[in-house]
């Protein structure tokens, strides 16, 4: 949800609505703070649940040690961005007190925040979904630990395209609100070409190493020739993740997270899942069967966003944007 503010605050930046980026950011913590509390208490009983669903007991005895130590981190990490956005002169013009236009901004805040942790959501929780469903598969352990591996390198990797991402929903944001649609071109153009080059370094890095590769999580040779295996599956993934990482980072820019939200559903839910349902299970391919059709979600999901990137007209994009930023700006004036 937070990532709707790449949307609202880039385009202000973008129209020099600096105050704009203020109100929002404090309009976007207060909103969350009220959302953490429903999912804290899931969680609390999300043991049970899982047990409830039919997992394994035994997979997660030793998880609560790595929930600790990301806990930790998040919280060493709010922390830090905290003080570097109190005290650090590149957000001295983004300063605002917490006055009534903050408490205005929220729902304005939820009409990208809602349609994109959609988008997000529908796609990590179908990874999620592979990785319950292969605790249902002969041999849990060994499934889920694979599954577990090659969710955690990509994921490991996906933070490299996801900031090629990020750069462009600050460029494509920024652009649009200060009106200049080809330059969102050029920056598409940029970052595509970073993708593609660290891609190949990616994959040919792993491909290299596929043979070792598993020891880094086990030393069971069942194990380790099993990640071996998979190795080529996942260097597919790397590829198309790169792909829609940078298209995803457009959308959030732009301000069609609604669209993506619909592209990840068709994607992953009526292709995807369903696939993986039919290689894991009714083809008996196993865990491999299951990462296949999170492929071929992936796959229609880089196609749909790319004919979406393709027809979008930027200069209407444009348009738009600087009108709903002086909108905002005449409300709060008023």
């Amino acid at each position: 949800m937070s990532s709707a503010l790449e949307t609202l605050r880039g385009q202000a930046y973008g129209a020099k609505q600096y105050e704009r980026v203020g109100t929002h950011t404090y309009g976007a913590i207060i909103s969350l703070i009220f959302i953490c509390f429903p999912i804290s208490i899931l969680w609390i009983y999300i043991d049970k649940i899982l047990i409830l669903l039919g997992q394994d007991p035994s997979i997660s005895i030793e998880a609560p040690g790595a929930a600790l130590a990301i806990g930790t981190s998040y919280t060493l990490n709010a922390i830090l961005l905290g003080l570097y956005l109190c005290y650090s002169k590149s957000c001295e013009k983004t300063h605002v007190t917490c006055s009534g236009d903050v408490f205005s901004s929220i729902k304005e805040f939820f009409r990208f925040a809602i349609p994109f942790a959609v988008m997000i959501c529908l796609e990590w929780w179908s990874y999620e979904i592979v990785i319950l469903l292969s605790g249902l598969l002969p041999n849990p352990q060994l499934e889920t630990s694979v599954l577990s591996i090659c969710l955690t390198i990509s994921t490991i990797h996906y933070f490299i395209p996801y900031s090629f991402g990020a750069a462009v929903s600050t460029r494509v944001s920024n652009e649009l609100g200060a009106g200049n649609p080809e330059a969102v071109k050029t920056t598409l153009m940029a970052a595509s070409g970073l993708g593609a080059v660290e891609a190949i370094i990616a994959i040919t890095t792993l491909l290299c190493s596929r043979s070792i590769l598993g020891y880094a999580f086990g030393t069971e040779k069942e194990l380790v020739d099993y990640v071996k295996d998979i190795t080529f599956l996942l260097c597919f993934t790397i590829f198309t993740d790169t792909i829609q990482a940078i298209l995803s980072g457009v959308a959030r820019g732009s301000g069609w997270q609604h669209i993506g939200a619909y592209i990840n559903l068709g994607s992953y839910y009526l292709a995807g899942i369903p696939m993986a349902l039919v290689f894991g299970f009714v083809l008996n391919l196993k865990g491999e069967g299951l990462w296949t059709g999170l492929i071929v979600g992936l796959m229609v999901q880089c196609v749909l966003l790319t004919l979406v990137t393709s027809f979008t007209s930027w200069e209407k994009q444009a348009t738009k944007a600087r009108e709903r930023i002086l909108d905002e700006a005449g409300n709060d004036e008023e």
